[in-house]
C-alpha cells in the first residue's frame, strides 16, 4: 500500500495537471469564439459566389473551362486538413481514418496527398505516402493568403492534367461539441450542379459572362479551400475545449479518489498507533 507521502505527491501532480487543462479549455473557448465568427462570415460569401457562378453558367452556351473538364479518375489528389497540435480528442485521428478508408476503397487509382497540418503530415509520412506539398504551422495566423497559395497549387495541378480529381478531407464545424467529417470533391466543377443553384435574379454584367466566369471560378476554388480551413480551425478549438473539459472533470474525480484513499491510509496509521500505545500500556 502506498504511503501518505506518495499519495500527497500524486494528488499534487494531478492538481497541477488539472490547472493546465482548465487553462487550455479557457484559451480554446476564447479562440473558438473568434473562429466561429470567421466561419459564419465565410459561409454566406462562399454560397453567394456559388450562386453568381450558377447564374453565369446558365447564361453561357457551350460552357468551357479547364476546371470543368471531366476525366476518368486515375490520378487523385486528396488535401488532408488536420491540426498542428494534439490534445484535442479524436479530432485529428478521425480525419486520418477517413482519408485512409478513402484510399483503401480506391486500390486501382494513384492517390497523392497534400498535407495541411503537422499531425496529418507526420501520420501519412510514417505510412509511406507521397505528398504533392506540405503546409504546417498555418493555423496560428491563418489568413486568405494561405488559402490562395494552396488553391493556386491545386488549380495548377489540375489544369495541367496532373490530377483527374481533387478532394478535400476535413472536419466541418457544427457546434462546440460536434464536428462532421467531410471528404468532398472540389475539382472538377460540375456545371450541372451549378445550374441547379441558379437564382431567379437576372443580373446585368458589364463584361461578357464567359470572361467573368473564367475569373471567378479559380477564386471560388480558393474560397472553398479557405472555408474548409476555417471550418477545421473552429472544429479543432471546439474539440480541444471539450477534451480539456473532460480531462478536468476526470482529474477532479481522481483527486477525490486519491484524497479518500489518503484519508483511509491516515486513519489506518492512526488506528495502528493507538493499538500499539494501548498494547504497550497493557503489557
Amino acid at each position: 500500500m502506498a504511503n501518505l507521502l506518495d499519495i500527497r505527491r500524486r494528488i499534487r501532480s494531478v492538481r497541477n495537471t488539472q490547472q493546465i487543462t482548465r487553462a487550455m479549455k479557457t484559451v480554446s473557448a476564447a479562440k473558438l469564439r473568434r473562429a466561429q465568427e470567421r466561419v459564419f462570415a465565410a459561409r454566406p460569401y462562399a454560397a453567394a459566389l456559388r450562386t453568381v457562378l450558377a447564374n453565369l453558367a446558365r447564361r453561357i452556351e457551350g460552357l468551357e473551362h479547364p476546371l470543368l473538364e471531366v476525366r476518368p479518375e486515375t490520378k487523385v489528389l486528396v488535401t488532408v486538413i488536420t491540426g498542428d497540435r494534439g490534445l484535442c480528442g479524436a479530432f485529428n485521428t478521425n480525419v486520418m481514418r477517413l482519408t485512409t478508408a478513402f484510399i483503401r476503397e480506391r486500390p486501382d487509382q494513384e492517390i497523392q496527398l497534400m498535407a495541411v497540418g503537422r499531425k496529418g503530415r507526420d501520420f501519412f509520412r510514417r505510412q509511406g505516402h507521397t505528398f504533392l506539398e506540405e503546409h504546417v504551422n498555418l493555423f496560428s495566423a491563418l489568413n486568405l493568403g494561405h488559402a490562395r497559395a494552396i488553391g493556386k497549387r491545386i488549380i495548377d495541378a489540375y489544369s495541367t492534367a496532373g490530377f483527374d480529381a481533387v478532394y478535400l478531407a476535413y472536419n466541418e464545424f457544427k457546434s462546440v461539441i460536434q464536428q462532421r467529417l467531410v471528404i468532398e470533391p472540389i475539382l472538377p466543377m460540375n456545371p450541372g450542379t451549378l445550374g441547379e443553384e441558379a437564382s431567379q435574379v437576372d443580373y446585368i454584367y458589364e463584361q461578357p459572362p464567359q470572361e467573368i466566369f473564367n475569373r471567378l471560378l479559380p477564386q471560388y476554388v480558393e474560397i472553398q479551400v479557405h472555408r474548409a480551413l476555417l471550418e477545421s480551425v473552429a472544429a479543432e478549438h471546439g474539440a480541444r475545449m471539450a477534451a480539456m473539459d473532460t480531462a478536468s472533470r476526470n482529474a477532479g474525480e481522481m483527486i477525490d479518489m486519491l484524497t479518500l484513499n489518503m484519508n483511509r491510509v491516515r486513519q489506518a496509521a492512526i488506528t495502528r498507533e493507538i493499538i500499539e500505545v494501548v498494547s504497550g500500556a497493557s503489557s
